[in-house]
């Protein structure tokens, strides 16, 4: 009974830490530093059944600490071709590190920011998506409170277009610029955690160009159904009509759980409706946390992974979490998005 009321009023204070307000502390951001992270693996027989995970096949799971203050929070990632990983948390810090390999030192910075904006407190910068060109490796930023989606060079080491969508201005501004993807052909698909969208989905804006500078057309209106009670966090295209749209959702009775859906995009048009079929959930006996973050990559054999981490919130009651699986071959192509 002890134990049940304790995780009664832990739940409760995650409650109200994050569906209450901002709870980071009035910091400016970090500056550049070498970072160590701590990376201890999860045995398999503490990572759940297998069959939580569906057509997934787990091929590793670590927990992340640092004795550097600034990591953690993680939102979303890329994984770069020599394994390494790219992480941004919530504050608009960058982390770079290994989980294999030759770890050695990784990084962390702040990205860029007009002089004007240097002494921002780091909750102004909620960085919550990011989507990445693996050709020109130029990478898109998505910013809640902001409203704002911004472009970077391939290093970070410059930002060459911000843009406030109009269509963004009365989303809900800490639910909603919580997904970004970007298809070869230059589109782009952002995903509101929460902005009410049609048939009772969630609203997707579809750009026909760059979202990081002026478009040049307005983005067209989609939705997306997530599972009954949990909103979308990430996502990320596996080519052709297939997408995987993370969801997280918060309860008294299960703390945080997550569910992986897979989508079959229709013809990306006005009104389109995303839908899909939930292949993976996280939640007890199985792994769970608070899973923001979604990559794929390939092995060095050319096979499909997909990467999934967890956002601490900078929280003792929480954990920075990554997960690798691998995907089934038939699920990832070259083919164009509808």
């Amino acid at each position: 009974m002890a134990a049940a009321m304790q995780r009664i009023a832990l739940i409760l204070m995650l409650f109200i830490l994050l569906m209450n307000g901002r709870h980071t502390i009035d910091k400016p951001p970090v500056p550049f530093d070498n970072l160590t992270v701590q990376v201890r693996a999860i045995p398999p027989e503490d990572a759940g059944p297998a069959a939580s995970y569906g057509s997934l096949r787990m091929t590793g799971a670590w927990q992340l600490t640092s004795a550097n203050k600034a990591f953690g929070g993680l939102s979303s990632m890329f994984v770069r071709d020599d394994g390494s990983i790219v992480a941004l948390n919530d504050t608009g810090e960058l982390f770079g590190f290994r989980v294999e390999g030759r770890q050695g030192q990784g990084f962390v910075k702040p990205l860029p920011r007009r002089p004007d904006q240097m002494d921002w407190p780091s909750w102004r910068w909620d960085s919550e998506s990011m989507a990445r060109d693996p050709v020109s490796g130029r990478v898109w930023v998505g910013f809640e409170l902001q409203q704002v989606i911004c472009r970077y060079s391939d290093d970070f080491s410059k930002r060459d277009g911000c843009y406030s969508p109009p269509e963004t201005w009365d989303w809900p501004l800490t639910g909603s610029l919580e997904s970004l993807v970007r298809f070869p052909d230059g589109r782009f698909l952002a995903i509101s955690e929460m902005a009410p969208g049609p048939h009772g989905g969630h609203d997707v804006l579809l750009f026909p160009g760059d979202p990081g500078v002026w478009p040049g057309s307005r983005p067209v209106h989609l939705g997306y159904v997530p599972p009954t009670g949990y909103r979308p966090t990430d996502a990320v295209w596996l080519g052709g009509d297939r997408l995987l749209v993370l969801n997280r959702r918060l309860t008294l009775a299960e703390g945080f759980t997550a569910k992986l859906v897979l989508v079959r995009m229709p013809r990306l048009e006005e009104g389109a409706m995303l839908r899909g079929a939930v292949i993976a959930t996280f939640a007890p006996p199985a792994l769970a946390d608070n899973f923001e973050a979604l990559a794929v990559s390939r092995d060095a054999d050319g096979r499909p992974q997909l990467w999934v981490a967890s956002d601490d919130n900078h929280l003792f009651l929480e954990r920075s979490l990554l997960l690798r699986f691998a995907l089934p071959q038939d699920w990832v192509s070259d083919r164009p998005a509808p």
